[in-house]
């Protein structure tokens, strides 16, 4: 009897839909799962192969040097999505799915509250500047004015 080939994306989709507060979903013809309203993982079968989508940060340059290396396999999108192609008899290394996946979720879990924060520190750092343009403005002019007042007093 023939052992029937494994879906090496089962493991996959198993550790994303164990991630709180994850929905998963189809998006065309792929399984998507997302946290809120962020996805992090695209995954299913396509042209006879299995493909990965995964929001990378800090693991891109990774993903690049594997994009090189091994372009018909990985692909590295011009935003933060990644992609992976691999099949059942030469699977994706689980601890580069694994530390994708996890990064992935991350990224997803924390969009909203990252992007709220980023705007606010994005906001104190203009007001900053702001404040610093009109201090220097004002020395300015201060320093016009003592050289004006000492000029004139100079003359007379």
């Amino acid at each position: 009897m023939a052992a029937s080939k494994k879906d090496p994306t089962e493991p996959m989709r198993l550790k994303a839909s164990r991630y709180p507060g994850v929905d998963q979903g189809t998006s065309c013809t792929q399984s998507s799962f997302k946290t809120g309203k962020q996805a992090f993982l695209y995954v299913g079968m396509q042209g006879g192969r299995c493909k990965a989508m995964f929001k990378l940060g800090r693991s891109r340059t990774e993903a690049e040097r594997l994009a090189k290396r091994a372009p018909e396999d990985f692909q590295v999108g011009s935003t933060a999505w990644v992609t992976a192609r691999f099949s059942a008899a030469s699977p994706m290394p689980k601890a580069l799915w694994t530390k994708w996946l996890d990064e992935s979720y991350a990224l997803s879990a924390a969009g909203p509250a990252k992007k709220k924060a980023a705007k606010k520190k994005a906001a104190r750092k203009k007001a900053a500047k702001k404040k610093a343009a009109t201090k220097k403005r004002a020395k300015k002019k201060a320093a016009k004015k003592a050289a004006k007042k000492a000029s004139g007093t100079r003359r007379r």
